[in-house]
């Protein structure tokens, strides 16, 4: 988790070295005139905060809420990928939760400075005031997707509001996703949200020079075929050759997922699994590639959905990993 701390005086440099003293990877922010050894100096609040706002997942302010709200209200994009942001107080008795309480985590960070500082967490959603859960912050505790934040807005009121929610889980969601759901009720208009679990790996094979708009266009075409979505994939799996591929690099890049890098050796340990080829294994030292790369990175317990799509040079394959919840 990358954490910034922001500050503007000297006594909030103080007090942000003690919540960097128990958040070791945080940075913490300060103007020039009052930097340290351990803070960042800057000449410019406004524009180094400009600069950075997207490079952290948590934002934490020494300062009023006011200035706050000024300064971030222009670099605000949406709820679903807008950063965590926290405000505490310069004297260290209070952190407000103020923006992305639920996606962005700020009111369990604010509930982990209160356990590590003891400052008292200042929460204003509805769903925690009253002890309710909200969709997104299910959709977050199951490391899922939303499908839509406006329909899990329209839910998550109805389960403030008190009523009858139901949570689905179908009996077939122990050896596969539902792919329909029957829902019995005489309520005319019922709200529905579907959450998706970030479970697919997607392992990745190319000859040199493939664009990332290519690898894109075969990957929706793959996951079309299967009636799956690009919100579940989970990170993309290539071999070390191919580590420096751009048109992978910029995919994974834009559908905000890891690229994760398999090396030849561990492929080597499994490759008997998969059905190889002669020409591969002469070029690269291993028979297959989109495969093993998707398995050894996976957790394993799961199954494929896709072994080995081909298209003009390019493979992919799909494993789908067992869903946390799911039963066995």
């Amino acid at each position: 988790m990358r954490i910034a701390i922001w500050t503007v005086t000297r006594g909030a440099v103080a007090s942000a070295l003690k919540i960097k003293e128990k958040n070791p990877e945080a940075d913490v922010y300060s103007l020039k005139k009052f930097s340290i050894k351990d803070s960042i100096e800057m000449d410019d609040f406004t524009g180094a905060l400009n600069s950075n706002f997207e490079n952290y997942d948590v934002h934490i302010f020494i300062m009023a809420t006011g200035i706050v709200v000024r300064k971030i209200a222009n670099l605000l994009k949406s709820k679903d990928v807008d950063p965590a942001v926290l405000v505490v107080d310069e004297g260290m008795r209070f952190v407000i939760s103020l923006l992305s309480g639920h996606l962005g985590g700020a009111n369990d960070f604010a509930r982990v400075l209160n356990e590590q500082l003891g400052l008292v967490p200042i929460i204003t959603t509805s769903s925690d005031v009253t002890g309710k859960i909200a969709v997104d912050t299910l959709s977050q505790k199951l490391d899922s997707d939303l499908k839509s934040l406006e329909a899990a807005k329209k839910v998550t009121a109805l389960i403030v509001d008190g009523k009858n929610v139901e949570l689905q889980l179908p009996e077939n969601i122990c050896a596969e996703n539902p792919e329909g759901v029957v829902i019995v009720s005489n309520r005319e208009k019922i709200e529905t949200v579907q959450i998706f679990p970030r479970n697919l790996v997607i392992g990745l094979g190319s000859r040199r020079g493939i664009l990332k708009e290519q690898i894109y266009e075969f990957l929706i075409e793959t996951l079309k075929k299967h009636n799956l979505s690009y919100k579940s994939i989970k990170h993309f799996a290539t071999v070390d050759l191919k580590a420096d591929e751009i048109g992978m690099i910029e995919l994974a890049k834009d559908l905000k997922k890891e690229l994760k890098i398999v090396s030849r050796d561990e492929i080597l340990k499994v490759e008997n699994m998969f059905e190889g080829s002669d020409f591969v294994k002469k070029e690269i030292g291993v028979r297959a590639v989109s495969e093993p790369c998707a398995y050894l990175s996976s957790s394993k317990d799961g199954k494929f959905i896709e072994m080995k799509a081909k298209k003009d040079g390019m493979t992919i394959s799909i494993y789908e990993e067992r869903f946390i919840y799911e039963k066995r």
